[in-house]
């Protein structure tokens, strides 16, 4: 028997990969479960994004080896993106990383600034590829808490009692997952100045600005943000682009100097005609994300009617591609609530404590169904009540 690495013992399979499996054999016994868990955009792309890749895939000279720091089309058309919507100015030549997906720039970051015993602050609830990853280079976890009372912002005078020594990386994602709380430029000063008190690097990561939210803000635009902080972005929710796999990271030229040290070897560059598609994503109109939007606004007006017929309480304020809501007092925690759910009526949606322990009387709705689904699901949550 060939033993695993430590690290394995450190994590678990993914808490979606194993549930996935479990609605995989209902599915298989004729229930045809409903699932409203994920976060997997299911609209199309913008159609010149598709048609992109259709042209460049049948040209032969797209298929090679591509530039570990991406093609500098792809780069310029983020730094002109993040110029538009963010009124961030940002040098594509030595200020931008694509990615092949932000999710692994969580990974490529751990790996150039973290050494084993490094602590790393991380949000309760929180996504949790911030913790997993930080387990596997060896990081120890501080967690901090985001509460609704605080509106799921970070309490400074609780962070300032921590034991900040030896705090190498925190972890921050506004607008927030899984809460749906909105960015705020105030807590982005905040942040900056707290990273930069204690010399913490600040890794915002910042995937869902454009959903369902029409203040598109980044955390450099707070005055001095560079000097101590990143930044992740992603065209998965965005641009309904989550299988193409493009993302990347911002930041001044030494972070991302240190950050490529790791993505370079790590992969080979991105398939060309998926960063030359990627770049007719990032020039779409304000109008585009408009109409996506008012796809969204349906489906979430019936979300809100399914949790309330399931006794369960939400903020309309959030933003995201999620609906967040306080389940009914009645229940234990988000675990017995989602079961009794996906038990009773065959419909499946995230128990919040996936998130972390200040989730466990949560629970979350994807918004990546068409309103058919919905409107099924709502007629299936009306029978168990």
């Amino acid at each position: 028997m060939i033993k695993p690495a430590n690290r394995t013992n450190l994590v678990q399979e993914y808490y979606f990969s194993q549930k996935l499996k479990e609605i995989e054999q209902l599915n298989k016994q004729g229930h045809n479960v409903i699932n409203l868990g994920i976060g997997n955009p299911d609209m199309l792309p913008p159609q010149d994004v598709l048609d992109e890749l259709i042209k460049t895939v049948n040209m032969s000279e797209n298929h090679g080896y591509q530039s570990y720091k991406g093609i500098p089309e792809l780069r310029k058309a983020f730094a002109e993106w993040y110029n538009t919507y963010y009124k961030v100015s940002l040098d594509s030549e030595s200020e931008i990383l694509p990615l092949i997906g932000s999710k692994e720039g969580i990974m490529h970051i751990s790996m150039a600034f973290l050494n084993p015993g490094d602590k790393v602050l991380i949000p309760n609830p929180g996504y949790p590829t911030y913790r997993s990853v930080s387990l596997l280079v060896g990081a120890e976890l501080v967690e901090y808490n985001l509460k609704s009372e605080n509106s799921w912002y970070p309490d400074f005078n609780e962070l300032e009692k921590l034991d900040l020594e030896n705090i190498k990386i925190m972890w921050v994602n506004y607008p927030n997952m899984p809460t749906g709380q909105p960015a705020s430029k105030e807590i982005y000063k905040k942040i900056i100045d707290f990273g930069k008190k204690h010399n913490i690097l600040i890794c915002n990561d910042n995937p869902y600005s454009f959903i369902l939210n029409d203040n598109y803000t980044s955390i450099f635009e707070i005055h001095g943000a560079k000097d101590i902080a990143i930044e992740l972005n992603s065209l998965s929710k965005s641009h309904n682009m989550a299988g193409f796999r493009v993302g990347m990271v911002a930041g001044n030229t030494y972070f991302i100097n240190n950050i490529l040290k790791i993505k370079s070897n790590m992969d080979s560059g991105m398939y060309k005609p998926l960063q030359l598609s990627a770049v007719k994503a990032l020039q779409q109109k304000s109008n585009w994300y408009s109409s996506i939007n008012e796809e969204y606004k349906k489906r979430r007006t019936l979300v809100w009617q399914l949790f309330d017929k399931l006794g369960a309480v939400y903020d309309k304020n959030q933003t995201g591609m999620f609906v967040w809501a306080e389940i009914p007092q009645k229940f234990n925690d988000a675990i017995e609530f989602t079961d009794m759910i996906l038990d009773k009526s065959k419909v499946f949606i995230t128990p919040g404590n996936i998130f972390g322990s200040n989730g466990n009387k949560y629970a979350r709705i994807s918004l990546c169904g068409t309103t058919k689904t919905f409107e099924k699901a709502i007629k299936r949550i009306e029978k168990i009540n």
